[in-house]
């Protein structure tokens, strides 16, 4: 049969087995689609199997939440080891926990959405209403009419202040009123249910007893954000922290690392809001720091700013045998009680402006005036310069020399040929003139550097000066371009001209002259068993130095020593008490022109001292030449008069500051 005539079946036929037929493609695609459900399945099998330990790392950070909360700060101690000087008090704020309110917040956006629905304002108006926003504000009014009542205030809600709270630390209590009073607090202990979200909440913040008292030693803390927690659990969670303190001046800042409490903490699980869910997985409590037993003795320092009162000036009292400060103050000073929880900006620019921030125990530079003789008598002797008993000048009331009419300014006038012990106790310019010339600048500068004048004493203290000035020839040319005149010696002699030292120093000079040495190392912490301090000697012989320390007590007795009324008025007097002392005004020149200091310097008992003090006060009073014996002197017979009371067993109760303080 021709083709054109074949069977149409069996053509049928031939297209099915065509269809029937092996196919390569087809075959290729089944593998490739299982090869895909293989890595599929494997993908989701590592997941599941490999990877878990991942996600629920990421599920864990997601659903919990860490709240760190300060440790009070460890209490400062007088030396006592008693009487607080700065410790702790709790500080009352009536509080809102915002993650308890969560149906509340919903409750109450749902009220405000459909007001809002009632009205006529425009559907798209009405989905930018932030009602979630709305709704807080609405709901912590509402607790907060229940605070007023009760305390009968009238208190507002911040709402920008909460919009941030809420956002960022939605575990923490929301403070809705700050420092609660007394009467406050009781009122609010007893009408809060013990359920209610509101509380009274208890934070603490520093105390100081004493006011101002000190506060130059002490110091003041400041608001901490930084807050950890050492071997706490979550540092990878989102972490929460109650504000803190940190140390930023005086003993708090030095030992902040001992006094700073240690934080505790808490880990929350949280729903997808943020809102907490209780109970919590880990808890740890606050633990209080390590209290502070300091050198000062309270009722020595109080009597010592009680007499100062509103001069300007510095008053350092130091412990002979072991430099332990027991007095350091500072006028003008300010009240502590501001700084805590905070300072306001008003308060610390009126701190500012009369100069109660600056420290001149360890940072106010003045030249020593006449004090500076005791350095230069020791100087003198022990580079043969001079002896106690022969007399190298015949004083006159002036001293024509070099060019030059030198004075003897100290009051008297005329002292003639006079002895060692006699210029000590008199002052007597010209004597110390001529020991200067006789011992050389060198000399002079040698023996200051001796006794540490050129550095910091160490104190642990921030903020003590480096600009301690001992000058010589070569610094001189340094500095000034120019040399060195015997009228520079003259006053380098007497405290004048080119010196400066600090209070603290001069303190802790006379420590040392008190002990027969060249250095005391004052600390302002106390050890009741610390022993001696043991220096370098004083380098004079039993001859020399009885005629310094003669002429340093006759100082302080008539008839003619410079700081006679410490022995002679009857309230300055220190009953049984042999005192060695010596007197100094020194004039500087500042910007609001010319200005005194009185100073005083002084130790005792003078056959076994205990006790040295250093006295500056700043005066307007230019050429007023006894100002040290008679303004400078009463602080430090105040201080001895207390310190011996005490030793004596007749002060019973700790002093009283005055009224007003």
């Amino acid at each position: 049969m021709p083709p054109s005539e074949s069977n149409p079946l069996e053509h049928s036929g031939s297209l099915l087995e065509s269809h029937k037929a092996y196919d390569p493609r087809v075959i290729f695609f089944y593998f490739a689609l299982a090869i895909l459900l293989l890595i599929l399945a494997g993908g989701l099998a590592y997941q599941q199997l490999f990877k878990t330990e991942t996600y629920h790392e990421r599920e864990r950070v997601q659903s919990q939440r860490r709240v760190l909360v300060p440790g009070p700060r460890g209490n400062i101690y007088a030396r006592d080891g008693t009487t607080i000087l700065v410790g702790n008090r709790p500080r009352f704020s009536v509080a809102l926990y915002l993650d308890e309110l969560k149906s509340e917040f919903l409750r109450e956006a749902r009220i405000i959405k459909k007001n809002y629905g009632k009205s006529d304002m425009p559907e798209a108006a009405l989905r930018e209403m932030p009602f979630s926003r709305m709704s807080r504000v609405s709901v912590v009014q509402r607790y907060l009419d229940e605070v007023n009542k009760i305390i009968g205030r009238s208190e507002k809600v911040d709402a920008a202040s909460l919009a941030r709270h809420f956002g960022d630390q939605l575990l923490l209590p929301y403070k809705l009123i700050d420092d609660l009073t007394g009467p406050e607090y009781a009122r609010l202990i007893e009408g809060l249910p013990v359920r209610s979200p509101l509380q009274v909440y208890t934070s603490s913040t520093r105390f100081y007893p004493f006011g101002s008292s000190a506060a130059h030693a002490l110091g003041f803390v400041r608001v901490n954000e930084e807050l950890n927690v050492e071997d706490f659990p979550g540092e990878d969670l989102a972490t929460f922290k109650m504000k803190g303190t940190i140390g930023k001046d005086g003993l708090e800042k030095t030992f902040d690392s001992q006094l700073q409490g240690e934080a505790g903490g808490t880990i929350f699980r949280v729903d997808p809001a943020g809102y907490k869910v209780n109970p919590p997985l880990e808890k740890r409590l606050p633990l209080q720091g390590k209290n502070l037993v300091s050198s000062l003795d309270i009722n020595l320092q109080l009597a010592a700013e009680q007499t100062i009162g509103d001069q300007v000036g510095a008053a350092v009292a130091i412990d002979v045998a072991t430099g332990e400060v027991l007095t350091l103050v500072s006028k003008p000073d300010y009240n502590l009680t501001d700084f805590s929880p905070r300072v306001s900006h008003a308060t610390y620019t009126a701190i500012q402006a009369q100069g109660g921030e600056f420290n001149r125990a360890l940072s106010g530079l003045y030249p020593p005036g006449s004090t500076y003789k005791i350095l230069t008598s020791i100087a003198a002797l022990r580079r043969g310069a001079i002896t106690p008993d022969a007399s190298i000048i015949d004083c006159d009331g002036f001293l024509q020399k070099f060019n030059r009419r030198f004075v003897c300014y100290n009051g008297l006038g005329h002292h003639h040929d006079v002895l060692l012990r006699q210029a000590i106790a008199e002052s007597c310019d010209l004597y110390f003139n001529e020991a200067g010339w006789l011992t050389k600048p060198e000399g002079l500068a040698e023996e200051a550097r001796r006794f540490h004048f050129d550095r910091r004493t160490g104190i642990e203290l921030p903020g003590e000066t480096r600009g301690m000035l001992v000058p010589d020839n070569a610094w001189k040319e340094r500095t000034k371009n120019e040399k060195w005149f015997p009228g520079d010696t003259a006053n380098m002699s007497m405290g004048q001209g080119f010196v400066l030292v600090t209070p603290l120093q001069m303190a802790c000079f006379t420590a040392s002259v008190a002990r027969g040495e060249v250095f005391t190392q004052p600390t302002l912490i106390h050890q009741p068993n610390r022993p001696r301090q043991k220096t370098e000697s004083i380098g004079l012989s039993r001859e020399q130095r009885a005629a310094l320390i003669e002429g340093m007590e006759a100082c302080t007795l008539p008839p003619k020593g410079t700081a006679r009324n410490i022995t002679t008025i009857e309230i300055q007097r220190v009953p049984g008490v042999r005192i060695a002392g010596k007197t100094g005004t020194a004039q500087v020149s500042t910007k609001a022109g010319m200005i005194n200091i009185a100073w005083f310097i002084c130790f005792a008992p003078v056959e076994n001292p205990e006790i040295a003090i250093a006295v500056a006060l700043e005066g307007d009073t230019p050429g007023e030449e006894f100002g040290g014996g008679r303004n400078a002197g009463p602080v430090a017979s105040a201080i001895l008069k207390k310190y011996f009371e005490k030793k004596n067993g007749a002060a019973a109760s700790p002093f009283q500051p005055a009224k007003g303080k």
